[in-house]
């Protein structure tokens, strides 16, 4: 899968042609225990990391097992769901073809996309909404002041400060944005950007740096709509290594 025109985004509200194809659905679940949830940023990061690995898969590539069902995924509306999971649940969904990524508190594992109404019972079982995380406290001053090790070669993707989603729609949106900065890289800035791990960092931004990015031709995300949010609204700016042979550009707010 190549650049996408804007008239034919997946993550517009509009009827395109893409409406016309069978519809596939991304599941990812995310590891929720009582007594250790993740941070909401750990999560949120993870989730998009999890969206990078398994479209760079080698499973998911050429005649790869998941090479069929990850195009047409692709080549109808780009649909992630998050679910959750712990204990016996995590276990069994574990045990189904995907891949877990960890990152510092959380763990998410993605799996190949399936048919809208064909979600595996282990994973159909699982809960979908009520997904609601935290972050600890921090100092405003540190918060401000990025580990420059984490991101000088990643990209960041920026929530809308004005939108209230839950987490697990959060974790969504951000797995589109990182998807469409995938598909606006050349393989050699995919190949670099892989074999550093897919460095990246989500925020939300504040308002007068949101309105920047919107208007900035940055990747954006307008949700659908089928879930929270009103379709139309723009969830996402995702930055960084979104042009072929051009170096990351990561503001701050």
């Amino acid at each position: 899968m190549g650049r996408v025109n804007a008239t034919d985004s997946p993550f517009r509200h509009e009827a395109t042609s893409r409406d016309e194809a069978p519809q596939y659905v991304l599941p990812l679940v995310v590891r929720i225990e009582k007594d250790a949830p993740p941070s909401r940023t750990d999560a949120l990061e993870t989730a998009a990391r999890a969206v990078l690995v398994i479209l760079s898969d080698e499973r998911s590539l050429g005649d790869g097992e998941w090479a069929q069902a990850m195009e047409d995924w692709q080549d109808a509306r780009i649909r992630k769901v998050v679910r959750r999971a712990r204990g016996a649940e995590w276990r069994k969904a574990s045990a189904l073809p995907g891949i877990t990524v960890a990152d510092r508190s959380a763990e998410v594992r993605v799996f190949p996309p399936v048919p809208v109404d064909g979600l595996p019972k282990e994973l159909a079982k699982l809960q979908v909404s009520g997904t609601e995380l935290q972050d600890p406290e921090k100092d405003p001053e540190q918060d401000s002041e990025e580990p420059s090790s984490r991101f000088t070669e990643g990209a960041r993707v920026w929530l809308n400060p004005g939108l209230r989603m839950s987490t697990g729609k959060e974790m969504a949106q951000v797995g589109h944005g990182v998807h469409l900065l995938w598909w606006d890289m050349d393989e050699t800035a995919r190949k670099a950007w892989r074999e550093a791990g897919f460095p990246l960092a989500v925020r939300t931004a504040d308002a007068a740096h949101w309105a920047r990015l919107t208007t900035s031709g940055l990747p954006t995300v307008r949700d659908a709509g089928f879930t929270e949010i009103a379709p139309g609204s723009v969830t996402v700016v995702a930055e960084g290594h979104h042009r072929p042979g051009q170096p990351p550009r990561l503001r701050r707010p």
